[in-house]
């Protein structure tokens, strides 16, 4: 019977896809901080619950933002106590789960907010929106373009980067509702844009919360098919029988593969053993697996199941 298993770089920096981009996090941290004291001062000057909930949204990117960076931060430190077996990859997918919680605690908060504005006629101040929704949104497609790459390779640097897109899209509401207040001089434009940017928030945050979700339930990865890979581990010369697949994703960038592989008589165990990591490597891009390889004679392995 043969074993074996295969690992990515060494080094948890180079392994780790969120660590890759902390400095553009930071900057886009700095940024939305900035911001943040900018929109909220305006907007209780303003009056405006559209900027004030746009600024309670950039407070939750500040936190957001900082959570990703310290989880970057753990996620790429060297255990020191030999028991983290995984390292701590998995802190990056514990922040975003953060952001998840924070983007729906805006979203309510604000349309909670909205209802409770209806049927009143504060005042507003509609150039004070225009112009710091504008310069907000200069800050968010600077922090956007910050994260972008980032977003494709970490789910933590993705939850960052649909914050900011929700402060983009913030930013053009209030932009919007100050030119509607202008337009018609009604200020229920201000509680109707505010109770749409929660609901955009509350969108982008259900759907990062399902991949958080199917990432801490161990799923398999997204665009990978476990009978697809089990075929395919099956035509690999030698094998006669696969069972007690699992693949699952440990952090962004890092899918991880266990199985039993039944070796047809006569077959060598190691080419075997070989043969399947080469295919899990180059047709799914999994690096760490581990397989057992095992003679078809084997009592009572083949019935394990979970």
């Amino acid at each position: 019977m043969g074993a074996g298993h295969s690992h990515g770089p060494a080094m948890p920096t180079a392994g780790h896809a969120g660590g890759r981009y902390r400095r553009r996090l930071a900057a886009a941290f700095a940024l939305t901080a900035t911001f943040f004291v900018v929109e909220l001062v305006a907007g209780l000057v303003s009056n405006s619950l559209a900027l004030i909930s746009d600024a309670g949204h950039m407070a939750a990117d500040v936190v957001a933002l900082a959570s990703t960076l310290l989880a970057t931060h753990i996620a790429t430190r060297p255990d020191t106590t030999g028991r983290r077996t995984y390292g701590s990859y998995r802190a990056e997918i514990f922040a975003s789960g953060l952001v998840v919680l924070i983007m729906l605690g805006v979203g309510a908060y604000v349309i909670v907010s909205a209802m409770g504005r209806f049927g009143e006629a504060p005042e507003v101040t509609s150039g004070t929106m225009l112009v710091v929704g504008f310069i907000g949104l200069v800050i968010n497609i600077v922090s956007m373009l910050l994260l972008r790459s980032g977003s494709k390779d970490s789910l933590n640097v993705k939850g960052a980067y649909f914050e900011v897109v929700a402060d983009a899209a913030g930013s053009v509401g209030v932009m919007i509702a100050g030119a509607l207040i202008i337009l018609t001089g009604n200020p229920i434009w201000d509680i109707v844009v505010a109770a749409l940017i929660a609901v955009f928030v509350i969108v982008r945050a259900l759907t990062l919360g399902r991949q958080v979700l199917a990432v801490l339930g161990q799923h398999a990865p997204a665009g990978i098919d476990p009978q697809t890979v089990a075929a395919t581990l099956g035509d690999v010369g030698g094998v006669a029988q696969v069972h007690d697949l699992h693949l699952w994703t440990l952090t962004s960038g890092m899918n991880v593969a266990t199985a039993h592989l039944v070796a047809a008589p006569g077959a060598d165990h190691q080419e075997v053993l070989v043969g399947a990591q080469d295919v899990l490597r180059e047709r799914y891009a999994i690096e760490h697996a581990t397989l057992q390889v095992e003679p078809a004679d084997r009592p009572g392995c083949h019935d394990l199941t979970w």
